[in-house]
């Protein structure tokens, strides 16, 4: 008989909700993982390759200790696992001194005692001659920094899951789910399904999950490029980190070679707001490729070569690009992850085990503060 009664079920499974199904599993939680589309697809915002993963995070010092914790649960992971997940190279962090970018690494480093190098335009230059700044720029390699394998992290917290006992059902749509004082019970277009606690990861998807404040979330449609290089061995990793840029025409962030000749390059935004997924356009123009070829052409004149491929994918963004974190505030036995706001695939791993606690007791550990949805006006 198929089982359609869990401890915890789970929607949506990227990146944060592979990495709760993991987690939930591990604490021996009988588990329901539901995805709308085939596991590993390329329609939400957990493909592409590579995400950056640092420490020194200019978006806010308080992110730094829940990256501090998702460096050590990604390494346990490969460790379960036996896979390659997360290498490290570094990261260069360059713009104006003044910057969002600049100005927010250094008050992260300084806060939390964090490795960086501080580079002018000279330096910069002679230690990456990839790279060409004016003067006007600085740099600052931050240390414990590298990248993620993307699709390889999800499909390793979901095989993990399933070999402890997780439930996971891929092609499976929720039509709607409701919770009251006693449980949750989500219907899908095949099934329907009862637990005590649920969990939305539901990422672009999640305003259509979630009701009035779902309704803060916006989607933003991402376009990375991958460019033929001139000279690969210029760009491997031992030469070559990730970084992320800030210049007049934008954000920019990049990666080294890691398989074949390809580097690849994106604008960080850039594009308008969308209320659904639905809105957002898949087919890649020959529009996305001019503002990434421009700064290639001025910056990293060596990434110069033919578009080797291009692909959508979709930020979640909040009102304050800041991450959604909490239970929600009609039903204490529903937990809400979501609006990672385009930084916060490097999370999963930690997210996962937040989502865990807050589907089995409401708190966490760890600081959530700044994440909480009360800090929205009305907080729903």
């Amino acid at each position: 008989m198929k089982q359609t009664t869990f401890d915890v079920i789970v929607l949506g499974l990227g990146g944060m909700g592979s990495a709760a199904c993991f987690e939930l599993a591990a604490r021996g939680r009988r588990v329901l993982g539901l995805e709308q589309f085939a596991l590993g697809h390329t329609l939400g915002s957990s493909h592409g390759q590579t995400r950056i993963i640092r420490t020194a995070y200019f978006e806010h010092p308080d992110y730094v200790p829940l990256l501090r914790r998702a460096w050590q649960r990604w390494y346990e992971l490969e460790r379960t696992t036996g896979l390659h997940l997360l290498t490290e190279c570094g990261c260069l962090n360059i713009g104006r001194a003044d910057g969002e970018i600049v100005a927010g690494v250094r008050r992260s480093a300084e806060k939390y005692d964090l490795k960086v190098d501080d580079l002018d335009a000279a330096e910069l230059q002679r230690r990456y001659p990839q790279f060409h700044f004016d003067d006007g720029y600085r740099a600052l390699f931050e240390h414990q920094a590298g990248f993620l394998r993307v699709e390889a992290c999800v499909s390793a917290n979901l095989e993990a899951a399933g070999r402890l006992g997780t439930t996971i059902r891929a092609e499976e749509p929720v039509l709607h789910w409701r919770a009251n004082a006693s449980h949750v019970e989500v219907t899908t277009g095949k099934d329907s399904y009862r637990a005590d606690k649920l969990v939305i990861t539901a990422g672009p998807w999640a305003g259509q999950m979630l009701g009035s404040f779902g309704q803060r979330l916006r989607v933003i449609r991402q376009v990375p490029l991958w460019f033929e290089t001139g000279d690969n061995r210029a760009y491997q990793r031992d030469r070559f980190p990730v970084f992320i840029a800030e210049v007049p025409g934008g954000q920019y962030y990049g990666f080294p070679v890691i398989a074949g000749h390809v580097i690849k390059v994106a604008r960080h935004f850039g594009a308008p707001e969308q209320l659904s997924p639905a809105d957002i356009d898949r087919e890649v123009r020959p529009e996305d490729e001019a503002p990434v070829r421009g700064f290639l052409n001025e910056h990293l004149p060596g990434v110069n070569g033919r578009l080797h491929q291009a692909q959508t994918c979709i930020y979640t963004a909040s009102p304050d690009r800041h991450f959604i974190i909490d239970v929600h505030p009609g039903h204490p036995n529903v937990a809400v992850a979501c609006g990672f706001s385009g930084h916060g695939f490097k999370f999963a791993s930690v997210v996962g085990e937040i989502m865990a606690d807050l589907a089995e007791s409401g708190s966490t550990r760890h600081q959530i503060d700044m994440f909480r949805l009360s800090r929205f006006e009305g907080g729903a």
